[in-house]
């Protein structure tokens, strides 16, 4: 497998041998279980959809429930196909899979959810210097200014840095490297940030 399911712990820090400080996300990732495989015959690709986080039948779906009772595992709150993987992979259907896919020194790209900040004025959600404090400034400070043209073009430009809803996209972050791999666990430390609140579902892959 090169991709696993994980949720955000939070951040720490760690020392190598050097004793240079790293900063380095917490990761619980998986144990995740495949509940389904597809293969280029039948579905058209290769790929493994693996599910994490257990969750109560009562409040699953009737057909996701037939897809967890199929592949024998119990309900999962989260569900994601990774394509890159090998066809030839022994992986079936219930198989767990760990952190054990990843070793420390691996390079991954953390896809998430980012901080929803809400609706946000121009110099938070794009740095915006803001207007002068002096000359009779009084309610302008964090403004945008002016944003409309003169006699030509006569228009306002597509894509203008404009105050409006900041965060709660999906983000991925690549280029990360693994620092540690805890099996006992089930924990990656990442260095650096990866998206998302704290209990956030992030999906890793190998690059």
């Amino acid at each position: 497998m090169t991709g696993i399911i994980g949720k955000k712990i939070g951040m720490t820090r760690v020392f190598d041998k050097t004793g240079q400080r790293i900063v380095v996300t917490v990761i619980q990732a998986g144990p995740c279980y495949v509940t389904e495989v597809k293969t280029k015959d039948i579905h058209g690709y290769d790929a493994v959809q693996l599910g994490f986080d257990e969750k109560r039948e009562k409040v699953t779906t009737a057909p996701l429930r037939g897809i967890f009772k199929k592949a024998g595992v119990k309900p999962l709150r989260v569900l994601k196909e990774f394509q890159a993987f090998k066809a030839e992979s022994p992986l079936k259907l219930g198989d767990a899979v760990k952190v054990d896919v990843f070793e420390e020194g691996d390079q991954v790209s953390v896809t998430g959810v980012s901080k929803g900040r809400g609706f946000a004025g121009t110099v938070k959600r794009h740095g915006f210097g803001g207007g002068p404090k002096t000359h009779g400034q009084s309610n302008r400070h964090r403004a945008p200014g002016s944003i409309g043209q003169s006699s030509y073009p006569s228009r306002v430009f597509k894509g203008i840095g404009m105050p409006g809803r900041m965060g709660g996209k999906k983000v991925t972050v690549k280029n990360l490297n693994i620092v540690k791999v805890d099996k006992e666990k089930d924990y990656l430390l990442i260095e650096g940030a990866v998206p998302g609140h704290i209990n956030n579902y992030v999906f890793i892959n190998k690059q």
